[in-house]
Parts: C-alpha cells; structure tokens; sequence
C-alpha cells in the first residue's frame, strides 16, 4: 500500500465528500526531510466534518487522523480543508466525489 493510499484511509474517519493527494516529494529531493524518508504532499479535502471549524481545527483534525504518519511517512503537508458548503460556492461547475 502506498503512502497516499494509508492516507486516505486515515482520512476516511472525516467522511470526506472530495479528496485529492498530490506528491511533491520530488521537488524536494536532498531536503533533509526527503533524505530520512518523509514526503512532501499537499491535500484538498471537503467534509461536512469542518462545518463550523476554524482553519487550525480543521488542521487539527487531519493531523489526527493521520497520527503517526506525520513526522515519518509525511515530512511536509500542504492542506486545503473545506467544508462541503464552501467548496460549492468555490467551485460551483465541480461536483463534490
């Protein structure tokens, strides 16, 4: 299993509606993160989970979820959590998946 697919099953107790992970991994090469084996990704994820959350909850939230995969198998995170509500009014063409 790769690390994007534990990712996503981590990220599933957040029942989220959308969810992409991008590796970035390879834009790092000889950071000292990408040396010990963690990765660079970057994550955009709605749920109806961050109704109501502020930013830093919502980041909480994740980090959570992934528990002991940050700081090994994820050196760096780049997040974008949106609630379902926020993600239709920013992107009313694209259906949630």
């Amino acid at each position: 299993m790769t690390t994007i697919d534990c990712m996503k099953d981590r990220l599933a107790v957040l029942q989220p509606e959308h969810i992409e992970i991008g590796d970035d991994s390879a834009l790092h090469a000889g950071h000292a993160g990408a040396r010990s084996g963690g990765g660079h990704y970057n994550l955009h994820i709605v749920s109806h989970h961050f109704d109501s959350k502020s930013t830093v909850a919502r980041h909480r939230m994740i980090y959570d979820a992934l528990g002991d995969m940050m700081g090994s198998a994820i050196h760096a995170l780049a997040i974008r959590a949106l609630s379902a509500t926020e993600a239709t009014k920013q992107l009313p063409n694209e259906e949630p998946r």
